[in-house]
């Protein structure tokens, strides 16, 4: 495991790509729009434990897998960014369900090695166009929330996104101290 961290510290970290399409500029801050291409992920849920401590426990789980506690025996390398589903209550603080997900590595995405751990999932995720803020230091539940209402004070009453669900993606392993990068994704509404 100690190889993964040092690997997405100092390289190796495969980054999924994205377009694009455009960068806004608010009072409040400023927000990309991007559109990423169906891909398949690795996902585990977790119910009824705040959001840290799920994420936490789903992200060792996953780096079990990712490192070589599959049916190949074999180390993966990560992906960033960890995308974690989260539901919004209505004062805006989150649900205690999380789906951590991580898009395998391109050369695994038609034939992945199975997980040994059950709970681990495949999902197909379809192309999606998402708003997106950026923001760094230690990503709690407490930040995301925050830049979350950030985000919908930016895009306004007049854009149409998925409000009963968003992303929260975090780039790095906990051990690197500076320059992180954290995310919040809501999926724009396609009609």
């Amino acid at each position: 495991m100690f190889g993964i961290i040092k690997n997405s510290i100092f390289g190796g970290t495969e980054e999924t790509k994205y377009d694009v399409l455009s960068n806004e500029t608010k009072e409040e801050g400023t927000y990309e729009i991007r559109r990423y291409k169906a891909a398949r992920y690795a996902t585990l849920t977790s119910e009824g434990k705040p959001f840290d401590q799920s994420t936490g426990e789903c992200m060792k789980q996953m780096l079990l897998y990712v490192g070589g506690n599959n049916d190949k025996g074999e180390g993966m390398g990560m992906t960033a960014p960890v995308c974690i589903t989260v539901s919004p209550k209505d004062d805006g603080t989150l649900q205690d369900r999380v789906v951590v997900g991580l898009r395998l590595p391109e050369r695994y995405q038609e034939n992945p090695p199975t997980p040994t751990d059950s709970s681990i999932q495949f999902e197909d995720r379809a192309a999606l166009t998402v708003y997106v803020t950026r923001f760094g230091g230690y990503a709690h539940e407490k930040e995301y929330c925050t830049e979350a209402a950030r985000l919908t004070q930016m895009l306004g009453e007049g854009t149409t996104f998925q409000k009963d669900k968003y992303f929260c993606c975090g780039y790095d392993p906990p051990v690197k101290p500076y320059g992180r990068r954290n995310e919040v994704w809501f999926i724009k509404e396609e009609h």
